[in-house]
């Protein structure tokens, strides 16, 4: 199988044109629920593939406005190219999809997604138990946690995800970035220059600092409800068990549009089988 079965081709992308802004972006991520927009540019005519802008740099560059800047290059792929190739690229970099490129043409898009579904279709290996491509170590928050805190968690990470804990460390729901830019949106305001991250007697302030003289610097920024983690997370959790093969995993995430879904042993929560994971098994 190539990447050409299995991408979505140049003419079904959204794609946003430089110049632009991160408005822009946002918008589009926020509609249709795209984990990146490809950039492009008009010279002379003729459209030009310039990069990725994905949900991850609005929310790591949350004062830069201009698309050029927010944009960056990913590993890029060729319409010939079989899966298989494409799934090792994406595991080793790191990257979550794969611009299809021919020259400077962007022809399409291949992502992680893309992969999963020909795994779940059974059109490449899909056969393994998930309990062998599983990720042992879970990235975890509270239920009481506030949203810009554990979405700083889900960043410093490095996952797109955690595992909503309740007062007896049980399982109550999982926040993906997906929860949380649904409800961001980019608002004119001040920076302060100084150190203090909280109020002096807030329960959540690990160091109680406050700032003199600080100077305010205008800005755009992202900015996310402060509300406990409880009320943004998703609650209907699907889970599976480490005996389900690859490609049954891979038809639970499509049928329930997710990224991941936590490993469960009996009812205690032993690992998270991300759709990357699965990408190992190929």
């Amino acid at each position: 199988m190539n990447v050409a079965d299995a991408m979505t081709p140049r003419a079904d992308l959204v794609v946003v044109e430089i110049p632009g802004s991160r408005n822009d972006v946002l918008e589009y991520l926020q509609e249709y629920g795209f984990s990146s927009v490809p950039v492009v540019k008009d010279v002379d005519g003729e459209e030009v593939y310039r990069g990725l802008v994905s949900r991850d740099d609005l929310i790591d560059q949350p004062d830069e406005d201009q698309l050029a800047l927010l944009m960056r290059e990913v590993p890029a792929t060729s319409a010939e190219a079989t899966i298989e190739a494409a799934a090792e690229t994406m595991v080793a970099e790191r990257s979550r999809r794969l611009p299809v490129v021919d020259g400077d043409e962007l022809v399409g898009i291949l992502t992680v997604t893309d992969v999963v579904r020909a795994i779940a279709r059974g059109e490449v290996e899909g056969d393994r138990a998930v309990r062998e491509l599983a990720t042992r170590e879970v990235n975890a928050t509270h239920v009481e946690t506030p949203l810009p805190v554990a979405e700083r968690e889900i960043g410093l990470a490095g996952v797109p995800y955690a595992v909503v804990l309740d007062d007896d460390a049980e399982m109550a729901g999982i926040l993906t970035e997906v929860d949380v830019l649904e409800v961001a949106r980019v608002v004119e305001g001040e920076a302060s220059t100084g150190d203090s991250i909280a109020e002096q007697d807030s329960e959540w302030s690990w160091e109680g600092i406050k700032a003199t003289g600080a100077r305010y610097l205008p800005t755009r920024n992202v900015e996310i409800p402060a509300g406990a983690t409880r009320h943004f997370m998703t609650n209907e959790v699907v889970t599976v068990s480490g005996t389900r093969t690859a490609r049954e995993v891979a038809k639970e995430l499509i049928s329930n549009d997710v990224e991941q879904v936590p490993l469960v042993n009996g009812t205690e929560l032993s690992g998270v089988v991300r759709d990357i994971d699965l990408l190992e098994g190929i």
